[in-house]
């Protein structure tokens, strides 16, 4: 390798790492709810707390870069990735390994933040655009490896190695980073928003718990009323915080451009839309299905590597096409997947059932991904195209994040109503039976069942796991197919952008990944 690129390997790799631990975790939720008696909801704040701190930080993590360093900052990111990653693998309970999950998505947010901009710094002309390319494709790369990765050191070694693994790959990027990579500033005078990050970290933190706590204990429930109250006192004082301010974190009067809106919706709608609900397929896959965790990792990359292909092949022709037209019709695309996924799951199917559902998203999602960071940077003036990339990549993670809650509170109730009404399992029980299904212990209901009622049992599991598979789907591909049409409806411009299209020089092509 020469020498030139090495910064580029150091980039890659932290970038491949803070996105494949995205999904990585999915195909071994089954394992983490035995190995630490994990509740479902512990299992969905596992999934999402580590996408809400990276979604919270990230804005914030790009302006301390230019403050205090992207090296120094990326290295940083590093660094508490790993500790936090070992705090994981070693984790005794599912709150330890909740908090380390948080602690690992504010070193993600620093890796992630300082990526493009490393980058930018480092290579110019053609070798920029070598760089770029490489850096996307290895980030849609990370997406359909996940799964499989997840599956296989869960399986043929344990879950904890999930996290463990990073250790080593972390100290390579560390070593790296530090003999190829110069230190690279933003503009004299910048400052960090700090009440502009923690309203909005307050707000993002308070409205996914509030979804959450609301589908466990209730919509009256007093701590699901506060929380939902302080996510909206939150939210209002980060407006007051942003309007007139120099250096605001997110310059409210982009979101008065309706282009650049609807952009951030269609951003947080197609992230929500596309991936949350691959959480509960995986849990189905495994806990009743019987699938091994390797077997349900590959099921379900589909999605991700027909998007990877779209998103490599298609690039010429795409970048030919009006970005509204492509978003649009990607997304449409991606609700139609979700549809079909709804359509084709019955307590009787098997895993194939997924298949044209997860393929047909994916040919959205590989449509949509790369002109959606374009896109946004076109309907920005030139001055905050920083903050337009930063804004999208943001919406992005707190759509996941919030999907994740809102499907899975979906997902949890609708297991419920179908325990409730069965009428399978003694009324005293019926809660936990439903807890126990939506939290990938199934066999335990069936075990707990007496012999003579042990095929009602299981009968009622995949009753109760396919009707809330059903309902997720649905909700996922109504709202992908809304955030769709909205797009086509507003979105205009020529191709390449709703704007003249940014140099290379200035902003790249934004890569397909989770």
């Amino acid at each position: 390798m020469r020498r030139s690129w090495w910064p580029l390997a150091a980039i890659t790799l932290g970038n491949f790492m803070l996105l494949i631990d995205v999904t990585i975790v999915n195909t071994a939720l089954p394992q983490v709810a035995r190995g630490l008696d994990a509740s479902f909801s512990s299992l969905q704040w596992v999934m999402d707390i580590y996408a809400l701190a990276l979604a919270a930080l990230l804005m914030v993590a790009g302006s301390a870069a230019d403050l205090f360093g992207r090296r120094r900052l990326y290295l940083v990111g590093l660094a508490v990735f790993a500790v936090s990653s070992l705090v994981c693998g070693l984790a005794p309970d599912a709150g330890v390994l909740i908090a380390a999950r948080a602690v690992q998505g504010a070193g993600a947010a620093a890796m992630f933040a300082t990526n493009t901009p490393l980058l930018m710094a480092t290579y110019s002309g053609r070798d920029r655009g070598i760089a770029f390319g490489v850096w996307g494709g290895t980030s849609g790369a990370a997406a359909a490896i996940g799964p499989v990765l997840g599956g296989v050191l869960t399986e043929y070694v344990d879950w904890r190695a999930i996290f463990l693994v990073n250790l080593p790959l972390t100290a390579i990027a560390v070593w790296i980073t530090m003999r190829s990579i110069d230190e690279s500033r933003g503009v004299p005078g910048v400052r960090i928003d700090w009440p502009g990050a923690a309203s909005f970290t307050v707000c993002a933190g308070a409205l996914t718990y509030g979804l959450m706590r609301g589908g466990e204990e209730g919509w009256a429930d007093p701590g699901t009323v506060i929380a939902l109250v302080a996510a909206a006192i939150a939210l209002l004082a980060f407006v007051a915080a942003e309007r007139g301010k120099r250096q605001p974190l997110l310059d409210l009067g982009l979101l008065r451009r309706p282009t650049f809106a609807v952009l951030m919706a269609a951003a947080l709608l197609l992230q929500a839309a596309a991936f949350p609900y691959l959480t509960y397929a995986g849990l189905w896959l495994q806990s009743v299905l019987g699938m091994s965790p390797v077997q349900a990792g590959l099921a379900v990359t589909p999605m991700a590597g027909v998007s990877l292909v779209v998103g490599a092949a298609g690039g010429r022709l795409l970048d030919r096409v009006a970005p509204g037209r492509a978003l649009g019709g990607g997304l449409l695309l991606v609700g139609a997947g979700a549809l079909v996924n709804a359509a084709m799951v019955t307590p009787d199917t098997d895993w194939t059932a997924f298949v044209p559902g997860l393929a047909l998203a994916g040919l959205g999602i590989g449509m949509a991904m790369p002109v959606l960071v374009s896109a946004a940077l076109g309907s920005a003036p030139p001055e905050r195209a920083g903050m337009a990339s930063g804004a999208v990549n943001t919406f992005r993670q707190l759509g996941y994040a919030l999907g994740i809650a809102v499907l899975g509170t979906v997902f949890a109730t609708r297991v419920r109503d179908v325990v409730d009404g069965s009428g399978t399992v003694p009324a005293r029980a019926a809660g936990q039976a439903a807890e126990a299904i939506s939290g990938g212990h199934a066999d335990a209901v069936v075990a707990a069942a007496p012999p003579a009622r042990a095929d009602a049992a299981r009968t009622l599991v995949h009753e109760s796991f396919a009707a809330g598979l059903d309902r997720i789907c649905v909700i996922a591909g109504v709202a992908a197919l809304a955030a769709g049409l909205l797009v086509l409806a507003v979105v205009r411009g020529g191709p390449g952008g709703t704007a003249p299209k940014p140099s290379a020089e200035k902003a790249p092509a934004e890569p397909v990944h989770i």
